[in-house]
């Protein structure tokens, strides 16, 4: 065991022995969430606040006092979305999940978002292990001992095994460097199960880091799987309908079919922690899920108390925080234009998301201009001066969108609101009845083609009622907070000496 838990009763197990175990029947409470990304203060959405650390861990005390045997874990992408991650690159959230007992992580791709070297010193200091069975780290020496396969929990004397799965597009969306590799997913996950089963383990999760539809495809390719938990993809699922909230995407569990034709309940919480996953299962004592109940994501909401330790730790690591609105992130040489179809402003925030996001295949990038909160002085340029600009910590998200498409998400922000101002290269004219002479990255828009496109989450999501951009349904939510893409693209860029362009003409 690499660390005590500070509230909880259940032990990893530093190793498994090599027998078959005399089993019995068992229930456990899985606790879970997944793509926190940084997000240690509640977010607002219409108004409400919703999340934060400090309730979770009421939450979390609370189901170990009241839920039988609770198992509590992670599914990934803790790092980046916040002024927490360039602070304190995943230390800060480390610190709290440490003291709330975690008892183990699925490594995420943002996990690499600054090499490999900030996730060792994350993995040095965790309680608990970090897992993925299909990241090659041999050639690693900062993680390769770090990572596990698997790990094996003791839960009232029966083994609980927890294999690790992260995206097999690891390589090409995060910044691993040359020393990581990627193994087959399958082949990787279904060797790790088998060697925990071949130990006499019968109950076997998937914690997963691929998303809802990889998680779904595994399910039916694997074998001896009991359940997956996953992340990536920051899927709602069982969700309530609340303001501003996403229509759930399928029930908590959705339930897939394995090799053999047996059920396999999968899970996902959306994002952020503004839900907290929460189910139970009686296991036979031949390992099998014999009955699933008190399965919904939790709504932490402001109704949940905030743990006054966890509270008092959060405060502390404000304090650098409110220091760094002040830090210079670069210049300006000309002042940075916040109203008009020609904001620089915007332009500034369009050529940021795009370079973000470049690296993953995206042509083009989009933000609303009523996201557009501010300009900028010509001169020196501060990380509060840039969240003056884009206020509203919206992450990135890529649409895997038509042609088509596009031209109605364009022609509704022209006629109805919620205009899409553009990236560098890419332009329309607009005019009472809709849009013309749209242009992506230099060429004519093909009304057949499927673009990768880069907006923020308050459009992809359907703000200013862009409803087709929320229809669109392959999508990935980088985790990048535009802030975060923003402060990259001045440093890279500065001094900055930005022009109106006339990207969107008329």
């Amino acid at each position: 065991m690499r660390g005590k838990l500070f509230f909880g009763s259940l032990l990893l197990l530093a190793s498994v022995p090599s027998l078959v175990l005399a089993d019995r029947p068992v229930t456990i409470t899985f606790l879970h969430n997944n793509d926190l990304h940084a997000h240690i203060e509640p977010v607002t959405i219409a108004r409400k606040k919703y999340g934060g650390y400090a309730r979770i861990a009421t939450l979390i005390k609370q189901y170990r006092t009241s839920d039988p045997n609770p198992v509590f874990l992670n599914a990934g992408d803790v790092f980046q979305g916040t002024l927490y991650f360039n602070v304190y690159e995943g230390l800060a959230d480390l610190s709290i999940l440490n003291y709330m007992g975690v008892q183990a992580m699925a490594v995420g791709n943002h996990e690499f978002d600054r090499g490999p070297l900030p996730l060792a010193t994350f993995g040095k200091n965790a309680t608990f292990p970090l897992i993925s069975s299909n990241i090659n780290l041999d050639a690693e020496p900062s993680l390769k001992d770090l990572v596990k396969k698997s790990t094996v929990i003791d839960v009232a004397g029966e083994k609980l095994g927890i294999v690790g799965a992260t995206t097999d597009s690891l390589l090409t969306i995060a910044v691993t460097g040359p020393t990581v590799t990627m193994n087959p997913l399958l082949n990787s996950i279904q060797k790790e199960v088998d060697a925990l089963t071949s130990k006499g383990i019968n109950k076997i999760v998937l914690l997963s880091h691929c998303g809802m539809e990889e998680d779904l495809a595994l399910a039916k390719q694997l074998r001896n799987v009991d359940l997956i938990i996953g992340g990536h993809s920051h899927t709602p699922l069982g969700t309530p309908d609340l303001p501003g909230w996403p229509k759930a995407r399928g029930p908590f569990p959705t339930i897939a079919k394995d090799a053999t034709g047996r059920d396999v309940p999968v899970f996902q919480t959306w994002e952020w922690g503004k839900v907290l996953g929460r189910f139970k299962v009686d296991f036979d004592e031949k390992g099998q899920i014999v009955r699933l109940y008190d399965n919904a994501p939790i709504v932490v909401d402001e109704s949940i108390a905030e743990d006054p330790t966890v509270r008092s730790m959060v405060e502390a690591l404000r304090r650098p925080i409110a220091e760094l609105q002040d830090k210079a992130v670069g210049e300006t040489k000309s002042e940075i234009l916040r109203s008009g179809k020609d904001s620089t402003a915007a332009q500034l925030i369009a050529d940021a998301m795009l370079l973000a996001t470049e690296k993953q295949g995206v042509v083009a990038a989009f933000t609303n201009g009523g996201g557009v909160r501010s300009g900028i002085d010509a001169g020196v340029i501060t990380y509060g001066e840039v969240i003056s600009v884009t206020p509203f910590s919206n992450t990135l998200v890529i649409l895997d969108i038509t042609g088509e498409q596009l031209l109605a998400a364009l022609k509704h922000g022209v006629t109805e609101g919620g205009t899409l101002l553009p990236s560098v290269g890419t332009s329309y004219r607009r005019g009472s009845g809709g849009v013309s002479e749209v242009v992506i990255t230099g060429k004519p828009i093909d009304p057949k083609a499927t673009y990768k496109i880069c907006f923020n989450s308050f459009t992809a999501g359907g703000g200013d009622g862009h409803e087709v951009l929320k229809g669109v349904a392959k999508r990935t939510d980088t985790g990048i907070v535009d802030i975060e893409a923003m402060i990259e693209f001045i440093k890279s860029k500065s001094p900055l000496d930005l022009k109106p362009e006339n990207r969107v003409k008329g």
